[in-house]
């Protein structure tokens, strides 16, 4: 006999693993510090990548200025400039990338832990249905 209460679990349910679970399940599997940290490094990564394509693109906008003052440029000042702004950016960047994943993971938690607990609503209807049946039979 179909339980109503069981199949609408068991739909909700399913509804959760082939929508937002896959990506809860994912993230589930990592300790908290561990998906933080990956995703900060990948964001750094990204993040050095984006500033190198930035400061290639502005100096072939600005090659004729750069090319005309190049024996005039203190090149330390320049280079302390370069990392200055590289590691606001980045610290900036980094910083954003740790509130969003910290909510990210907190969320897919939340939504795991509810899932779990309907595993174990669903395993207790299915104990109740076979004592009930086991009864029925005696």
């Amino acid at each position: 006999m179909l339980n109503e209460a069981r199949v609408k679990l068991m739909t909700r349910m399913a509804a959760f693993e082939v929508g937002e679970g896959k990506r809860s399940m994912a993230i589930g599997t990592f300790f908290r510090s561990d998906y933080i940290a990956k995703e900060i490094i990948k964001s750094i990564i990204y993040g050095t990548i984006a500033f190198g394509l930035i400061l290639g693109v502005y100096l072939v906008y600005e090659f004729e200025m750069f090319m005309a003052n190049l024996y005039e440029i203190n090149w330390l000042d320049f280079g302390q400039m370069l990392l200055k702004r590289y590691l606001i950016g980045i610290g900036i960047y980094a910083l954003i990338t740790y509130i969003v994943y910290v909510v990210r993971y907190s969320r897919a938690r939340r939504n795991l832990q509810i899932y779990y607990n309907n595993l174990r609503r669903l395993k207790a209807m299915y104990k109740k249905e076979a004592a009930q049946e086991k009864l029925t039979e005696e």
